[in-house]
């Protein structure tokens, strides 16, 4: 028999008790726990708990901030650890001494420490909302308050790779015309300093009429070639106004508002939007969250500011008794097949697994969008690029023209 120490919840109530059964194995231990009473949030041996203790000689070190990718590589060792039966100390202590990255070994220090004086993992990551974000933390604690950790872990970490996934498309679909627009300016930007300057001296030696549009390329290509100083401080003033647009919550609210004016911004919006958002009521839902709870987590993941001023409004007729696909139809934000999905689970009491066809039916949807776009963005830059050509080429070629013609 071994001793395992366990740290559990008293059902009913929030109060978090300690102590010690004897065993066989970690499922033998959880089986005692249980039967006493307690629903068990962190089991471990008491030696492997002491082998810790002699380990942890290090300073408290402060929690790194963690992205995405981050996330995703902490929560699939976590659960693949898990399922393999070994308990949560032993497992931050593995991501402590293997981990690539170093500020993953410095989450898990951090981690284990804590739940090595007594919390919780859901209520030790609670302290830390800016590194993992409500939702992480939420159906976290849903999983250990539900007795369910390992499979709250896999559907957490289904739910992230799907964040990651969705986020890569939409950036893959802006990369193309950005990088065209920078070429662009930097093109323009030659041209205007090393070919216009050029042209002017020998435009200057005909002493002819040049047409306007040459006359203001000329002009400007001899400006930034004597205040060069001013491209560099121009790009720089470009980018930063940009950041502060969409930053700044005014305008980055009218932004927001814009884009769902858009016929195909406004598709990509919603779908980019609600793929999160279902997603994560499905996550929840399947993990025993209330779904009022589910609505707050979800909430969470909208980025468009619009969408979330009117899906938080749901949330109020849920609290009234309405039905939750009748709470998001009066929003007028959601396409109407999810609210048909949520609202036939709703009928026929499997939400979950609707909630899970209605997920697959968005990442089709997105895929069509993002294809309808990148189809679209590709005649969009040749227009862009054949106009600044044309209008480089006219500023160029006309006087030169003028001058055949009047000989």
């Amino acid at each position: 028999m071994t001793v395992y120490n366990y740290t559990a919840y008293k059902e009913g109530s929030n109060e978090i008790v300690k102590g010690k059964v004897e065993a066989d194995d970690l499922r033998g231990a959880r089986a005692e726990v249980r039967n006493l009473g307690f629903i068990p949030t962190n089991i471990v041996e008491e030696q492997a708990v002491a082998t810790a203790k002699k380990q942890d000689d290090k300073k408290p070190t402060k929690m790194p901030k963690l992205g995405l990718a981050d996330q995703i590589d902490l929560t699939s060792t976590l659960q693949i650890l898990a399922a393999a039966g070994i308990p949560i100390i032993e497992s931050l202590l593995f991501i402590e001494n293997d981990a690539a990255k170093l500020r993953i070994r410095q989450c898990a220090t951090e981690l284990r420490r804590q739940i090595m004086n007594g919390g919780t993992f859901a209520g030790t990551i609670a302290k830390y909302p800016e590194q993992f974000g409500q939702v992480y933390i939420g159906l976290v604690k849903a999983g250990e308050d539900s007795g369910e950790l390992e499979k709250t872990l896999e559907r957490l970490l289904e739910l992230l790779n799907k964040q990651s996934a969705i986020r890569a498309k939409v950036i893959g679909t802006l990369m193309y015309p950005v990088f065209v627009i920078c070429l662009a300016v930097v093109i323009v930007l030659v041209m205007l300093v090393f070919v216009f300057p050029v042209f002017a001296e020998m435009f200057d030696q005909m002493g002819m009429t040049l047409p306007w549009i040459t006359r203001v390329l000329i002009g400007m290509g001899v400006f930034l070639k004597t205040h060069w100083i001013t491209i560099p401080l121009g790009i720089a003033a470009t980018v930063f106004l940009i950041q502060f647009l969409f930053k700044w919550k005014p305008s980055r609210w009218k932004i927001d508002e814009w884009v769902l004016k858009v016929p195909v911004l406004t598709d990509l919006m919603q779908y980019s939007n609600f793929a999160n958002f279902i997603a994560v009521m499905q996550v929840a839902y399947e993990a025993g969250v209330p779904i009022l709870e589910c609505l707050h987590l979800a909430i969470v993941t909208l980025t468009n500011h619009t969408l979330l001023l009117k899906v938080e409004e749901s949330t109020e007729r849920v609290k009234q008794g309405q039905h939750l696909s009748a709470a998001l139809r009066a929003t007028g934000t959601m396409p109407k097949m999810i609210l048909f999905m949520i609202a036939t689970g709703e009928q026929s009491g499997r939400l979950g697994d609707m909630l899970l066809q209605a997920t697959n039916y968005i990442d089709k949807k997105l895929d069509t969008i993002i294809d309808i776009m990148t189809k679209m963005i590709e005649p969009i830059m040749l227009i862009v690029i054949g106009t600044i050509v044309l209008i480089l080429a006219l500023a160029l070629y006309l006087p030169l023209f003028a001058s055949y013609m009047g000989m």
